[in-house]
């Protein structure tokens, strides 16, 4: 049986899409939303110096296109 990857490994998955140019993001949002939904929890939370676009723009334009596929999204050290 296969193991459901945890919020932590969705994320970390997340990070590297975006370094890939956001090669298979909705699948990997699509995994974290539901990592999120087993964990019980609300939003993901996501570090800002992680991010290949860490500015206010390319913070709230992660934010809209989350939210639209249903995870809310915060960022650490806010």
């Amino acid at each position: 049986m296969v193991s459901e990857p945890s919020v932590a490994d969705a994320t970390n998955r997340i990070y590297e899409s975006l370094r890939a140019d956001n090669e298979d993001i909705d699948l990997h949002i699509a995994t974290l939303k539901a990592a999120l939904a087993r964990a019980g929890q609300k939003e993901a939370v996501f570090d800002p110096a992680r991010l290949v676009q860490n500015n206010r723009s390319g913070r709230k334009l992660m934010q809209a296109y989350f939210r639209q596929r249903g995870v809310t999204v915060k960022f650490s050290a806010e």
